[in-house]
């Protein structure tokens, strides 16, 4: 896994992201299903007792910056903001053991 001369690191992302169990925990919630943020809160506090709303916005912006979940479509209730619906947006991760760096390949 390198960093250097400005290779980013395809592997970084996911491991930064998956590293946490709270976020494992919303993969498997939303599985095959569409979920919105306030069904992934409601089941995320019997889960985890205590976690804010913003607690559970935050995990999900790193799982969609990391290209695992995305907006699937957005909700209109009331006057406020539309609500996010999330989906899976990949099931699985393939990581290429020898797939270096562009400056550690032989030539």
């Amino acid at each position: 896994m390198c960093d250097c001369n400005g290779h980013p690191n395809p592997l970084k992302k996911y491991i930064q992201a998956l590293h946490c169990p709270t976020r494992w925990e919303i993969i498997r919630f939303i599985g095959k299903k569409k979920r919105n943020t306030k069904e992934i809160h409601e089941f995320m506090q019997v889960k985890n007792e205590g976690i804010s709303r913003s607690g559970v916005y935050f995990h999900l912006s790193e799982l969609k910056n990391a290209g695992i979940i995305e907006v699937a479509e957005y909700k209109e209730e009331g006057g406020g903001a539309p609500e996010k619906i999330w989906k899976l947006k990949r099931t699985k991760i393939e990581i290429d053991l020898l797939d270096n760096c562009p400056c550690e390949r032989e030539d």
